[in-house]
């Protein structure tokens, strides 16, 4: 068995789809505008988990992803193979991240605001 597909609540699938792709550089597995369905995937692991954009359209997937963002903590975790070359390129397309890389023994890692209502963690390991 392995993960297919995982989702994360986002304010407006429409908008997260252009700022997942064209910002991060995710690539499009589905995206049906009409019904307000959109999947995206990464370049690196075409084969690999889908990333479902769900709208945060009822009141528990509302407060789950306000809560989660309001104790100011990610949504979900990417990994990168190079954290400060990654926060750089993105700064450099004005993402906007809570605070500087840090170093942990697991690694190293930044948060930012994908602009969708959700923190995001880029990691890499040690």
């Amino acid at each position: 068995m392995r993960i297919k597909m995982c989702g994360i609540h986002v304010i407006d699938p429409a908008a997260a789809f252009d700022f997942y792709t064209q910002t991060l550089g995710f690539q499009e597995l589905l995206a049906m505008p009409e019904h307000n369905l959109f999947i995206v995937k990464s370049p690196q692991d075409p084969d690999g988990v889908g990333l479902l954009l769900e709208p945060s359209d009822n009141p528990i997937a509302t407060a789950y992803r306000e809560g989660v963002y309001g104790l100011g903590l990610p949504t979900i975790v990417f990994g990168v193979p190079d954290v400060r070359a990654e926060y750089d390129r993105l700064i450099g397309l004005g993402v906007r991240f809570t605070g500087d890389p840090t170093v942990d023994p697991s690694g190293a890692s930044a948060v930012f605001d994908d602009t969708c209502g959700n923190l995001i963690q880029i990691h890499q390991d040690a």
